[in-house]
């Protein structure tokens, strides 16, 4: 077979590219379906996430990507793998499960989850990360090993005056950081740090405050001062130190 004739696991599974069915059938008798963890190209993920994920669409990239196979063949989730959404995670060490999307096949989540670690730990990455909505219970991470690590309050939104954004649908949604990590991995950034990444609470910049404000709405660089008078503080401090 030429290197032109090759197809993707989901084309020579499905025998057509991205095709997506409807629900899976419900096992016979009660017995559990079998489940297959297949890699994916970007496109096919995308499109299940489009197709079965209840409040995200798809993200713009990808590191990798797996599917899960029923015992039937038919394509029942989608998992994809990319850089950290907070800079503060982005070291080159770590990668995020960005989404992950089922139709509803029993331990097709927690599968996906699973194969994920084990993928990005073969490939040598030393933690990977993800997050579930407040209201979510987080069982098909725990059924394979992920640890809570930091309950995070909603946030007004995503907007920043550096750049503007439009409401994703998740907005004052509380959210739940999980992780998976080998022996070795760099500390986890403190819920202040993270607070301050995801630039909904600044931190004052003023000598001796440090305390946390609101991000103002409206054009212009992001505020660093709580108040006129850390920022005079700051600026007397700058001229003595220089």
């Amino acid at each position: 077979m030429s290197l032109v004739e090759l197809k993707s696991p989901l084309q020579a599974l499905q025998g057509v590219s991205r095709t997506l069915t409807g629900r899976a059938e419900p096992p016979i008798s009660g017995r559990q379906s079998k489940l297959t963890i297949i890699p994916l190209a970007f496109r096919d993920a995308a499109d299940a996430v489009d197709r079965l994920h209840r409040h995200h669409k798809r993200p713009t990239g990808h590191k990798f990507s797996l599917g899960v196979l029923n015992d039937a063949g038919t394509l029942c989730g989608a998992a994809i793998v990319g850089r950290p959404v907070a800079r503060c995670f982005d070291d080159g060490w770590q990668l995020e499960v960005t989404r992950v999307a089922t139709d509803g096949t029993p331990n097709a989540c927690s599968t996906l989850y699973g194969a994920a670690w084990r993928t990005a730990s073969a490939a040598g990455y030393l933690r990977l990360i993800t997050y579930t909505q407040g209201s979510e219970s987080g069982a098909s991470l725990r059924a394979v090993g992920w640890k809570q690590v930091a309950v995070l309050r909603p946030r007004a939104g995503w907007d920043a005056p550096s750049r503007p954004r439009r409401d994703r649908g998740t907005d004052n949604v509380a959210r739940v950081l999980w992780e998976q990590s080998r022996s070795g991995a760099t500390a986890l950034p403190t819920l202040a740090e993270l607070r301050n990444e995801i630039r909904n609470v600044i931190l004052c910049e003023g000598p001796g405050c440090g305390r946390p404000f609101p991000l103002r709405p409206g054009p212009g660089r992001p505020a660093r001062f709580c108040s006129t008078t850390c920022r005079v503080r700051a600026h007397r401090a700058a001229k003595v130190a220089a």
